[in-house]
């Protein structure tokens, strides 16, 4: 079954935060709050894109921190897509918020109007790297929400980033083993880019903070997918979905930035399973079947794969099977 979202961005109507990294406008490419007819506007248009039939379809309120807003405003946004669930044309709705804001009386509210799904911008588990970054909040903070919402049935996600002030891999590494402790559906993992008007960009400036390369935030990354991915949760994100301003220099001032980071992180996950196969097969041709939904991964950003493993075969093949489980490969040589 497919799976949609369609997004509604809501920029920093209701966090009194700043974090280091943050500028919300940036991010999202939107400063003003949607009304009410610019919602419904939005989750037309999507729907008139979408194939129900064997499709999830959710309304996300993503962009700034939905249960932070006014009891009214939040359910002024909920009704809108009251009538949709009703027809069942959407399934759920999916917010993302601060893990202090969250309560029993708030989960409550949300549940009865729809939402199926709460993403937490946790982005560390580490109290000395979320207090250089401004977060405001405790780990306390994220380990109580969590707990709360797994036990009124909601799925849980629970945001994480890399590369923050006073981060480094292991810490990185620790931050994802506790998400995964957290008993968390899903997960999203942005790597922290220099935003231009930020306190994070005045660091930078300084020489006082300096963010991760490309290639040590693609294998960082690598290596969370392989805590998360055996331990079922679900990836849904790697990397910022970039505005316009990421492209043309304007709001981008440094960090690990790519428009195909995701695909970056897969290709490495893929070359760590293939790499010894040149010491297992020592045939003239390689022939690897993997899951119809990784081939690309498996080959590689730009054949990357497929090019390691020229260097000892004469002749290399990818081939779909749609009974290879995925993450696994079989292996043929005749």
């Amino acid at each position: 079954m497919r799976h949609f979202n369609i997004p509604v961005f809501i920029p920093e109507l209701a966090c009194p935060f700043r974090c280091v990294y943050c500028n919300q406008y940036t991010i999202t490419g939107s400063c003003k709050t949607p009304d009410v007819a610019e919602v419904e506007n939005i989750i037309q248009k999507h729907l008139s894109t979408i194939d129900p039939a064997g499709s999830r379809v959710e309304v996300a309120f993503f962009g700034g921190s939905f249960t932070g807003l006014e009891g009214s405003l939040q359910n002024q946004y909920l009704e809108i897509v009251q009538p949709w669930l009703k027809m069942k044309v959407i399934d759920g709705i999916r917010i993302s918020t601060r893990p202090d804001y969250i309560s029993e009386n708030i989960l409550e509210n949300l549940r009865k109007m729809g939402v199926r799904a709460i993403e937490l911008g946790a982005q560390s588990l580490n109290q000395e790297v979320l207090d250089k970054s401004g977060r405001g909040h405790t780990i306390a903070d994220v380990e109580n929400a969590a707990r709360m919402i797994k036990s009124m049935g909601f799925e849980l996600g629970l945001q994480m980033m890399t590369g923050l002030p006073g981060d480094n891999e292991e810490k990185s590494l620790q931050t994802a083993r506790k998400i995964v402790e957290l008993k968390a559906d899903t997960t999203r993992i942005y790597p922290t880019l220099v935003i231009r008007d930020t306190p994070l960009a005045e660091l930078y400036i300084k020489g006082a903070y300096m963010p991760q390369t490309l290639e040590d935030a693609s294998q960082l990354c690598a290596r969370l997918y392989d805590v998360f991915a055996p331990a079922g949760v679900k990836i849904l994100r790697m990397g910022l979905h970039p505005s316009d301003g990421f492209f043309n220099g304007e709001t981008l001032l440094a960090g690990p930035f790519h428009p195909a980071f995701g695909e970056l992180v897969l290709s490495k996950v893929w070359l760590k399973k293939i790499s010894h196969l040149p010491e297992t097969y020592s045939d003239e041709k390689i022939v690897i079947e993997v899951n119809p939904a990784e081939i690309n991964s498996a080959i590689g950003h730009k054949a990357q794969n497929r090019l390691f493993l020229q260097k000892y075969y004469k002749k290399v093949k990818f081939r779909a099977n749609p009974d290879i489980p995925r993450g696994e490969y079989y292996v043929d040589t005749h």
